[in-house]
Formats: structure tokens, C-alpha cells, sequence
């Protein structure tokens, strides 16, 4: 019921608001008719301090031509949304219109593809002597002149009349959550709602989920497919003005597009404005009408009521920009938000390894000796600063940029946390304007142009002439080129894998990777740390940037957003959001308005026991100290086999880790506890690979069905699970599945990771202290009971559904632990000092 709720609750407040602003407009367009005095509502101010000075005929003049100027945009912005309107009601009435376009479309591809088959034809002819000087062919990969370090108006390449590409953005919510699936579920909602027939709604995705071009989607990689996209753009792009230069020397054909046409894109932005359409829906209509989804959505935003988008994409301010996402005035909804305050910390930190650095500085020195008669002086500059930086960052590791990263070993293993003005200092790069280089990137696409190089050239039959250093770095750019073109073309020599780091080589270009590095520098020294991990050698050494201050990239949000609303189901405790996320941004605490209720299931559908001690008296107490004490793993096992003597269908068993969860099961296999459980109970393991828990899942609810179809001695089954794992969030238990969920201890974090140890610190320095307690103290306990409360939080699923909810520790019956509980289970947990009594409630 919560994603209806805010769905009913939102989109009935922009219908009132919508309505307002119509009866505001019709007031003031009579009034302007009627030419009147009237029209200033705001003429009593003549004391007002920059009026006072003037005279009256000023002022009055003033106003009348502010009052024309308001009456005239509101003319313009009725016709432009009649227009609007028109069109989209007409789509709605005219389905023949939908099929005339639709075979028009099919005859322009026929042509364009018989074009192309003979401008393919003509450029085969032309394949000799294609090295010998740079030609049309290689003129893409040279970097353009760049101007200056002063921001740009960068022209969009796109065919269209300005009408369309200005459409003004009318006020809407911006709906965010974290996946997909979660997304779609939200969309099918919206389409049962009294809302979902006339709702303009679209939902924005990655190219990954959104792409429908066979060729690109095949890339698997995100990165790969972004990279291939725009180059494809940039070729229609260039298309364009070969066309027109004609005289010029022909150039070698290179792949576009089909699906990036702007009137196919125009066509399914209306389509997507008719009519309500989850992300599967909009990918199939794609296909159909030979549309680009990604980019048709986009062109939806301006007139959208609502946008469904997955909430990096709002949080990331470069992404929102490119996304054409503005959020001034506008109402953005942030649901799942239970790990928000991660997430924008995670969005915003930057990983870059040694191996990644050196095959950077590689590629990079050998494009610049390529090019270098043709780069200007400015471009050049650029390129010198980045080696250096590159040079440098390699150094800081222990290493040398020239040699082979998988070779050099590091001498000073170990973690160390450095400030980033005190990271700049030492590396000695603090003379260097990171601003502009950053800018230089940005602008200049350097990343792209040196993919587009690698490509071409980093290959085993490389055209490009390497020094002795860069020889030793061949087998690690060969890796990389086979990962980029997927070993399917016959014929590649497949080289070694390159010891363990090949999953991060895994990015296109690593030059996109230290880019991002680079932007993280440009954080306030306050707001963030360097990690230099130094590991082995030099490729498998990484530094990382963490950033310690989320609020300073929510700030932008909460500032331009007219309201934002944080929802989830479990959201306690909220402190985090208000004192991490609110009062770090600077929002003024009058606007904060909390808002919790209960949940729907009736108070004797949940019996929620705090458990202190096991049925031989031992007290539960798992800490790190504790938990692996033999009595200790035995004192659960007796637990775990008394509850699924009683329990009918699935039991949930949450543990802290999944190393303490494997040691657990080693134990018992080896007391036989687990042959005893076995008996009851079929047991089931978290996987730990993504990719295998639907079939788990399928499985354990299949056993759980048949038990209680034939009955018999077995009565379901047990599935051993960990916190924040795969199964303790967005997955649900609902009925049979779940009628009870266990938590064994405490899940608290690792207090031993430099990265909580900084955070704390930088908590302990910045937020005030609360009721007397450290502010890392409190982040700690926090973290524990989100992650409590999200896992069981999985087992009521709806308002017929009935659990028990077991946490086996003593130390849940402390105040500030118990009042961290979510109030719909607070309100109805019971604490039993002996198993006893406990399990006589459980039973009944």
C-alpha cells in the first residue's frame, strides 16, 4: 500500500495544483483583456526601499509593462499547451494515423539500407594505402582545438525546431527507487490507479535496459555500450557535414544508428505521453516503431506529469544534466530510501587501480606521439598534465609508471588515509589546476577519442611504434582490447589474463575511471579522505577517494526542489537522514516534517520476542568474542530444532556475515544438529553469486508448497540467510514463505575498516551530540538496526499475512536498541528472559 499512497496522495495534489494555476490564469488573462488598472495586486508598495526614490509615473510604468509582459507568456504558454494537448489527444483518436507513420518508416529504412549497401559498395574499392597519412578515416580521433578554460554552450547536435527542444518543463514529480524490477512494480501500480488513464508518465533508464539496437546490447558492459552509442551519434553527426561537403575526399563509411531518428524519437515521446508505459513496455514499443527509447523518453521529460527514474541517475548531478532533468520547483520522491545516505556516498566515491593508471599513461603517451604534429599548443598542455597527474598517482603506490604494474612489487604493504589537500601536497600535484583539467576532460572527450585509438590501433599488429617501456605494457593492452571486442573475432591471438585485476580492467577506457577520480579531488579537503591500498604489486595497489559528507551533493536537491519527500517501509532510525542528510545542507529544521503510521495487519498477527536466553539457560550474547564459543553455536542449533518442531512452512534465519553463517554450518554437521533439523526441515543456503538466488528462491518455495500439500513428517523448509545479503532486501516472504524470521546477534559493522573508523571520526567532529551520546556511537547502533529492521521487515508482506519475529541477543532489551525497533513491531514485542515461556507463545 505505500507505493499507492504516495502515488494517490502526490498525483492529487498536482491535479489541485494544475486546476489553481488554470483559474489564476483565466483571472489574469480577462483582466488583461479588459486592459484594467486592477491588474497589480502589488501596487502598495510605496515604501519599499527601491521605489521610494523614484516617481510614481516610473513606478506605475513599471509594473504596467511587468503586468504585459506576464499576460503575454501566459498566451504563449496556453497555445503551447493546446498544441501539446491536440497532438496527444489526436494520437489518442487516430490510430490510423499511427499505422500510415508506421509504414511510412519502413519504406525510408528500405531506402537508407540500399544506400548504404552502395555507399559500402563504392568505399571497399578504396582500401589501399589507407596508413600512409592520416586521412578522413583518422581525423575523428584527433582532438578538436580547444579554445579555452571557460565554459561553453556545447550545441546539441540534433536536427529539431527549437519549438520542441525548449518546451518548457511543467511541474511534476520526480519518482525515484533503486532498481529496476522496483520500478516497473511502481509502474504497474500507477496503471491500476484511479490516476493511470491520464497521467502523462515516463520512465527513464540506462542505455543497458533501454537500448534496442541488437549490435550495441550484445557489448554486455555498460560502459561499452555507452561508448558505442555515442560514437554511433557522433558518425550521424558527421554524416551530415560530409553530405554537405561533398567536394572532399570520400569518406569510409561508419555505422550509425537506425534507431536514432528524430522523428521516430518525436513519435514514441508522444506515444509515451498517451498512454501509461513500464520499461519492458517502452523497449517493445522501440522495437516496433524502430524508435531509440532511451533518447524518445528523454524527449518526454518537459511535458511529463511523472518521471520514474532509479535514483542515481536524480543524485548525480552530471547525469541529471545529461539527462535533461531540472529539478527547480519541482517535487521529487525518494522511496527505498532506507540506504540513501550510502548510496550518494558510493555514487560519489572514486576507485582507480595501479594496473588502470599505467594502461592510462600508456595509451595516453602513445596517442600524444601519434598526434603530436597535429594537436595545438592548448591540447598538448592538457595531455602533459594528465601523464603527470598519471605519473604521479603511480608513485604514490610505490611504483613506476614505466614499467609493467603486474611485475613491481610494493615494498610498504597496508592502508593509509591521508586528507586530500595533504594526497595533492605529497604527490606533488598541488600546483596543478584540477578544475580545469577536469573541465578539459569533460569538454574535449579526450576518453572517448583515446577509446576510439585503442581500438584502432592498441591491437597486436599495433600501427603505432612503442618504446621500450611501452613493450612491456603490450600483453596488458592486448587483455584489454580482447575484453573490449569480446574474443569473437577469429583470428585474435587470446593473450594470458592478467592476474587477478581483470575484473576492473573490465571498463572501456581506463582514462573514464581516473576522470572520475579526478572530479572527487575537486571535493572540499573537509568533506572526504584518500585511501592509498597498497597490495602486493603495484597493479593490484588502488586509491580511492571516500567521500565523508553526502549532504554537500543532496544540498543541490533539497535547495532547487520545491519539496522532497524521503519515504520507505523501514525508515527507522530517521536521526540519520536529519542530522547526515538535513541539517549537514543546511535545510532549515521548520521544514522538516516527519510522518510514520502503523502498519496494516491487526496487533495479533505478530508476535515479535526479544529472546535473552537458549533453553540450557546459556545467555545469547554473540559478539565478536562470544559468537564462536562451541556452547554458543550449540545453544542456536537447540533453538533453531525446537522452532521448527512448531513452525509450519518457511523459517527465516538472518546471521551477520556469511562467514559466521558458514562456521555455524560447519558445527553442526559436525554435533549432527543439522541432521536433526534436517528431519523437519529441507535447509537452504544463501548463494552468494547474484545470479543464482532466483533459483534458490524457486526452489525453497517449491518445497514449501508440496510439505503442505502431503504433509508427512517434513513440514517445509529453513533458509540460512545474511544481513544485507541478497535475500535481506526487496525480497518477500510473504505467507508460507516466512511465518517466522530469526536474527541470530547483532549485526553491527566492521569497526575495524579504515573507512568506518574515518567516518566516525569526521561524525565525532561535525554533528552535535544528541542526549549525551557520541554521534559515532549512535551512527554505529543505527547502522545495526537498519539493516535489523529491512531483514525483518521481509516477512509481513500484506494485510492477511502472520509471523513471528525471534532476536536471539540479550542486548536488543537495552533502551537505545529497543526504541530503534520500527513502532508497528516496538508496540508488540515482547522480551523473555527464559526460552521457556517464549516458546510457549510461539507455539500457541
Amino acid at each position: 500500500g505505500k507505493s499507492l499512497s504516495l502515488i494517490c496522495g502526490a498525483l492529487s495534489w498536482l491535479r489541485d495544483w494544475e486546476e489553481k494555476r488554470r483559474q489564476e490564469e483565466a483571472r489574469l488573462l480577462a483582466l488583461g483583456a479588459g486592459g484594467q488598472d486592477a491588474l497589480a495586486p502589488q501596487q502598495g508598495r510605496p515604501g519599499s526601499a527601491d521605489t521610494a526614490e523614484e516617481p510614481d509615473w516610473v513606478t506605475a510604468f513599471v509594473q504596467k509593462k511587468e503586468e504585459r509582459d506576464r499576460v503575454d507568456r501566459l498566451k504563449e504558454e496556453q497555445v503551447r499547451r493546446k498544441k501539446r494537448e491536440d497532438r496527444l489527444e489526436k494520437i489518442r483518436q487516430n490510430v490510423h494515423l499511427k499505422y500510415a507513420a508506421k509504414r511510412k518508416r519502413s519504406e525510408e529504412d528500405e531506402t537508407k539500407r540500399l544506400l548504404q549497401l552502395s555507399k559500402e559498395a563504392l568505399s571497399q574499392g578504396a582500401g589501399d594505402g589507407v596508413l600512409d597519412q592520416l586521412d578522413h578515416n583518422e581525423e575523428e580521433l584527433i582532438l578538436a582545438e580547444y579554445e579555452s578554460d571557460d565554459e561553453k554552450k556545447v550545441v546539441s547536435g540534433l536536427e529539431e525546431d527549437d519549438d520542441d527542444v525548449e518546451e518548457e518543463h511543467v511541474t511534476k514529480i520526480y519518482y525515484c527507487s533503486r532498481t529496476h524490477s522496483q520500478l516497473s512494480q511502481f509502474v504497474r501500480e500507477v496503471q491500476k490507479s484511479p490516476f493511470g488513464k491520464d497521467t502523462r508518465l515516463v520512465s527513464l533508464g540506462s542505455r543497458q535496459s533501454l537500448c534496442v539496437n541488437e549490435e550495441v546490447r550484445r557489448l554486455g558492459a555498460l560502459q561499452l555500450i555507452n561508448d558505442r552509442c555515442m560514437e554511433m551519434q557522433k558518425n550521424k553527426h558527421e554524416k551530415k557535414s560530409d553530405e554537405e561537403n561533398e567536394g572532399k575526399k570520400r569518406r569510409v563509411s561508419r555505422a550509425v544508428c537506425p534507431f536514432y531518428s528524430y522523428e521516430q524519437m518525436q513519435f514514441l515521446r508522444d506515444e509515451v505521453l498517451v498512454e501509461v508505459k513500464d520499461i519492458e513496455q517502452l523497449v517493445s514499443l522501440g522495437r516496433e516503431t524502430k524508435a531509440c527509447p532511451y533518447y524518445g523518453s528523454r524527449f518526454a521529460i518537459p511535458a511529463a506529469q511523472l518521471v520514474v527514474l532509479p535514483y542515481q541517475m536524480l543524485l548525480h548531478e552530471p547525469t541529471r544534466n545529461a539527462a535533461g532533468i531540472k529539478l527547480k520547483d519541482q517535487v521529487v520522491i525518494i522511496d527505498e530510501a532506507h540506504n540513501l545516505i550510502d548510496t550518494i556516498t558510493c555514487i560519489h566515491s572514486a576507485e582507480v587501480s595501479g594496473s588502470q593508471l599505467c594502461c592510462a599513461h600508456s595509451q595516453l603517451s602513445q596517442y600524444m606521439e601519434r598526434y603530436r604534429k597535429r594537436l595545438k599548443a592548448k591540447n598538448l598542455m592538457y595531455i602533459k598534465q594528465i601523464l603527470y597527474l598519471l605519473e604521479r598517482f603511480v608513485a604514490m603506490l610505490g611504483g613506476n609508471v614505466n614499467q609493467n604494474p603486474g611485475c613491481q612489487a610494493v615494498s610498504q604493504t597496508g592502508t593509509v588515509l591521508k586528507s586530500i589537500n595533504d594526497f595533492l601536497f605529497q604527490s606533488q600535484i598541488d600546483n596543478i589546476n584540477l578544475f580545469k583539467v577536469q573541465r578539459y576532460c569533460e569538454k574535449s572527450l579526450i576518453s572517448r577519442k583515446l577509446f576510439g585509438f585503442v581500438e584502432r590501433y592498441g591491437g597486436p599488429a599495433s600501427a603505432v611504434k612503442t618504446n621500450k617501456e611501452n613493450q612491456k605494457l603490450a600483453g596488458l593492452q592486448n587483455f584489454l582490447l580482447t575484453l573490449q571486442q569480446g574474443s569473437d573475432k577469429e583470428g585474435t591471438p587470446q593473450s594470458p589474463p592478467v592476474e587477478a585485476e581483470n575484473d576492473q580492467l573490465r571498463t572501456a577506457s581506463p582514462l573514464m575511471q581516473i576522470e572520475g577520480f579526478l572530479s572527487a579531488l575537486t571535493n572540499a579537503n573537509q568533506d572526504g579522505r584518500v585511501i592509498l591500498n597498497r597490495q602486493g604489486t603495484v597493479g593490484q595497489s588502488s586509491l580511492k577517494f571516500l567521500l565523508l559528507n553526502p549532504a554537500v551533493h543532496f544540498a543541490k536537491v533539497v535547495e532547487e526542489c520545491r519539496a522532497v519527500i524521503i519515504a520507505g517501509g523501514t525508515m527507522q532510525p530517521v536521526a540519520d537522514f536529519r542530522e547526515q542528510l538535513l541539517s549537514c545542507a543546511g535545510v532549515d529544521p521548520a521544514r522538516v516534517v516527519e510522518f510514520s503510521c502503523g502498519h496494516v495487519i491487526p496487533p495479533e498477527n505478530i508476535l515479535p520476542i526479544i529472546l535473552c536466553n537458549g533453553p540450557s539457560n546459556q545467555q545469547l550474547e554473540f559478539t565478536y568474542q562470544t559468537r564462536d564459543l562451541p556452547q554458543m553455536m550449540d545453544e542456536t542449533g537447540r533453538i533453531l530444532c525446537n522452532l521448527c518442531n512448531v513452525i509450519p512452512g518457511g523459517v527465516v534465519c538472518f546471521f551477520p556475515s556469511y562467514e559466521y553463517e558458514k562456521q555455524v554450518f560447519a558445527h553442526w554437521e559436525k554435533t549432527g544438529l543439522l541432521s536433526r533439523l534436517a528431519a523437519k526441515k529441507k535447509i537452504f543456503q544463501e548463494p552468494k553469486k547474484a545470479n543464482q538466488v532466483e533459483q534458490v528462491l524457486v526452489e525453497y518455495a517449491k518445497c514449501i508448497k508440496r510439505c503442505s500439500q502431503t504433509g508427512g513428517q517434513m513440514t517445509g523448509a529453513l533458509l540460512l540467510s545474511v544481513v544485507g545479503g541478497k535475500m535481506s532486501e526487496g525480497i518477500n516472504f510473504s505467507d508460507d514463505l516466512g511465518r517466522c524470521v530469526i536474527m541470530v546477534g547483532m549485526p553491527y559493522p566492521n569497526i575495524k575498516s579504515p573507512e568506518l573508523q574515518e567516518k566516525m571520526t569526521w561524525l565525532d567532529k561535525t554533528v552535535p551530540r544528541a542526549a549525551g551520546q557520541a554521534p559515532s556511537r549512535v551512527l554505529i547502533e543505527n547502522l545495526c538496526m537498519k539493516a535489523v529492521n529491512q531483514s525483518i521487515g521481509r516477512a509481513i508482506r500484506h494485510q492477511k499475512d502472520f509471523a513471528s519475529i525471534l532476536l536471539l541477543d540479550h542486548r536488543y532489551a537495552r533502551p537505545a536498541i529497543f526504541n530503534k525497533l520500527p513502532q508497528w513491531i516496538r508496540d508488540r514485542t515482547q522480551v523473555k528472559p527464559a526460552f521457556g515461556s517464549a516458546f510457549a507463545e510461539l507455539r500457541k
